[in-house]
């Protein structure tokens, strides 16, 4: 008598091969998200920059910077909730197309907001309170004034909450 063996796989190596698999998959998701972080930080310091940029060329031409009067301004509703193309008066559309936004931005929770204030003469850009910035990816940018220190002229502290872009050392303590 001849003895029929059934074809398939057993429990035991299905089970194997589902952990394999759940292992690889977290590993990828895992580092997928640590790059889609880095991506938006890249994309707020290149905002960051661009700005600046439109921010220098607009003083070239006006002899100071767009001064808002009246404290920080942004898209988010806690500083104004302003179009983003009227959160600098007179930048865009001349010296930058469109006014970026921050890619984690919740305009009604005023999360991950681009904030923006001057009196003319200095200027002070914020990328502020996004949970999933990584601040000391770039220290250049940290701010001194919202480090959680002691001092608010200088990085003392452990609980950064906002990178900056200034004119000048002036604005720096703002």
């Amino acid at each position: 008598m001849i003895k029929k063996r059934n074809k398939g796989f057993t429990l035991i190596e299905l089970l194997v091969v589902i952990a394999i698999i759940a292992l690889l998959s977290t590993t990828v998701m895992t580092s997928l998200s640590a790059a889609r972080q880095k991506s938006r930080n890249a994309k707020r310091m290149a905002d960051m920059k661009a700005i600046q940029t439109a921010l220098e060329m607009y003083y070239n031409d006006n002899n100071g910077y767009p001064n808002p009067g009246g404290g920080w301004r942004s898209e988010c509703n806690s500083y104004g909730g302003f179009a983003a193309n009227n959160v600098i008066p007179g930048l865009t559309p001349t010296y930058l197309g469109t006014f970026p936004s921050d890619p984690s931005m919740n305009r009604t929770g005023s999360v991950s907001c681009y904030l923006y204030n001057s009196n003319g003469t200095d200027y002070a850009l914020l990328d502020h309170n996004g949970p999933d910035i990584v601040y000391t990816s770039n220290s250049t940018l940290i701010d001194p004034t919202r480090d959680g220190g002691s001092n608010p002229c200088i990085i003392d502290g452990t609980n950064i909450w906002s990178w900056k872009i200034s004119s000048s050392p002036v604005s720096r303590c703002w």
